[in-house]
């Protein structure tokens, strides 16, 4: 059986190997970069194919003749996890640039993938990730900018201040004396991202064929799609300037506390952007960000509460939003909590992958978080079916979202989505992600791809609030719960018609819905108040 998977492996490797050659050359447009990339292309499909063969002969090999549920399975499904997890490591390591955003994309699916690979992927992925050398990062400006960084700029800093998957960033001073941040996209990116995206397509395709079960061909499609945005930095730039412009017009009362670097247009293009120099902390640094005079848990409100506006009610989300894309300030008018704390301005920073949720989706979307924070079993259902769950799994995607099991989802207590993050609670999500695998690859195979990034979002959230509170957060649930509620009643302003009838059956809900975060808002306090003393 294993030498059959092992020849379809090669057999596929064959035909994409050709595959990926041509359309690469065919976006390249130097003659030398296409003869670079008909060497390396080859090797790095040999070296995609050996790995997806290891790992699904692994597999086979390492639970064959094992009960599936037995403690020997488990155990055994564990190491192999675990080994796997860290070949896919290497392997991404190795060929870099699109990869390295596949070990991300990954390492942020916590309990939709096995919990090793996401262990593994996010430990390493943000902190290890490729440098180009200052004589590519000079060939790159010369190209693209007309000139050597020190004809353009005033000061140009060689060495790189942080890099990523697709680019790095050099501290510069433009002639003007303006700081600057410049981001450079490493320089093979542009030639090798189609056969890339194509050799990832072999191995996923390679693993779902040998283990149907292992159904991962949604996060390439969102690769293929997402990728060629990503490396147009201009592309970016227009994100960054709507996101903010979208919380000035739909969400003014926050929209001072939201802000994204000013792009300096004039020294950008695809593969260049430059930026204002940001003096902020890491939204994870939570030394320097206390030293600046800000309360951690106002922090993780504004978080909060900035995402749920955009996925609520503006429809267009910054969907990357780890540690590495955030950082925090004190708000620069000066002004202060009933602390006397200074409250905190969240700086948002690449820009690269935002989804746009159509209308209906927004607010189906918005209407079962409604109903998650309320217990709403009826509603869960509902949501959950127009969003593409299916009625056998609304249960499970109820699960997924909010990382508890059912009978927490539908518990009336007001905490009951908060995760405590003990090890005791860890392990029973961990084995009941193992254990409904093949439910959660399937409901995977049928939400939009939309709402699979949507999942994502709220993974690098709650990972985000985590680091800055140690713990779960009781207002992070309120404001999903307060900001989704409004939004469903705001869809129902515009969707129904101006009779008075329904203005005062609008009025009337919302009075209630008012009442109920009222009483919800004072039982959180009660909860909270409890916990300080305790």
């Amino acid at each position: 059986m294993w030498r059959r998977v092992g020849a379809k492996v090669a057999v596929g490797a064959a035909l994409l190997s050709g595959a990926a050659v041509s359309a690469t050359i065919s976006t390249s447009d130097e003659l030398s970069t296409a003869f670079k990339i008909c060497t390396l292309v080859p090797i790095r499909v040999l070296r995609d194919s050996v790995t997806a063969a290891t790992i699904a002969f692994d597999y086979g090999y390492s639970l064959r003749g094992l009960k599936e549920g037995s403690l020997e399975w488990s155990k055994a499904k564990h190491e192999v996890h675990n080994r796997c997890a860290l070949r896919l490591q290497e392997l991404c390591f190795r060929n870099g640039g699109i990869y390295i955003k596949l070990g991300q994309h990954i390492g942020q699916l916590e309990y939709v993938v096995p919990q090793e690979y996401v262990h593994i992927m996010r430990t390493s992925m943000l902190k290890r990730c490729p440098f180009s050398s200052y004589d590519q990062v000079r060939k790159v400006l010369i190209k693209e900018l007309g000139g050597l960084p020190e004809e353009i700029f005033e000061e140009f800093d060689p060495v790189p201040l942080a890099s990523a998957s697709i680019a790095q960033v050099h501290v510069a001073r433009t002639c003007d004396g303006k700081k600057v941040a410049v981001k450079v996209q490493h320089t093979h990116l542009t030639d090798t991202a189609t056969a890339d995206i194509a050799t990832v397509t072999l191995i996923v395709n390679a693993l779902n064929w040998c283990f149907p079960e292992f159904d991962y061909r949604w996060l390439v499609d969102e690769i293929r799609e997402s990728s060629p945005k990503e490396l147009d930095f201009l592309f970016e730039a227009r994100n960054s300037e709507k996101c903010l412009e979208n919380f000035k017009r739909l969400s003014p009362h926050i929209a001072d506390y939201i802000y994204s670097p000013k792009v300096y247009w004039n020294l950008s293009t695809s593969k260049v952007l430059t930026m204002e120099y940001m003096d902020a902390a890491e939204i994870t640094d939570l030394i320097t960000i206390q030293k600046l005079g800000i309360q951690l848990s106002d922090v993780s409100k504004l978080v909060s509460q900035a995402f749920a506006e955009m996925i609520f009610r503006h429809g267009f989300v910054h969907c990357d939003p780890h540690a590495a894309n955030m950082m925090v300030r004190p708000l620069p008018f000066g002004r202060r909590n009933l602390f006397g704390k200074k409250k905190p301005q969240l700086i948002l920073l690449d820009h690269g992958l935002y989804k746009n949720l159509d209308f209906a989706t927004r607010v189906n979307y918005a209407s079962l978080w409604k109903a998650l924070i309320f217990a709403d079993v009826n509603g869960i259902k509902e949501n959950s079916v127009k969003l593409g769950a299916g009625e056998d799994l609304y249960v499970l995607f109820a699960g997924v979202l909010t990382m508890r099991p059912w009978n927490r989802v539908i518990d009336r207590s007001v905490d009951h989505l908060v995760l405590d993050g003990n090890d005791s609670e860890r392990s029973e999500l961990q084995m009941y992600a193992s254990q409904y695998f093949t439910q959660i690859s399937e409901l995977l195979r049928r939400l939009p791809r939309v709402i699979l990034l949507m999942l994502k979002t709220n993974d690098c959230l709650r990972a985000v609030n985590h680091a800055l509170l140690q713990g779960s957060s009781l207002d992070a649930y309120f404001i999903m719960g307060e900001v989704s509620s409004k939004a469903v009643l705001e869809a129902k302003i515009l969707s129904q018609n101006c009779s008075f009838l329904s203005r005062l059956s609008i009025w009337f809900e919302q009075i209630l819905l008012e009442a109920r975060l009222f009483s919800m808002r004072i039982a959180f306090w009660f909860l909270q108040s409890k916990r300080r003393l305790s």
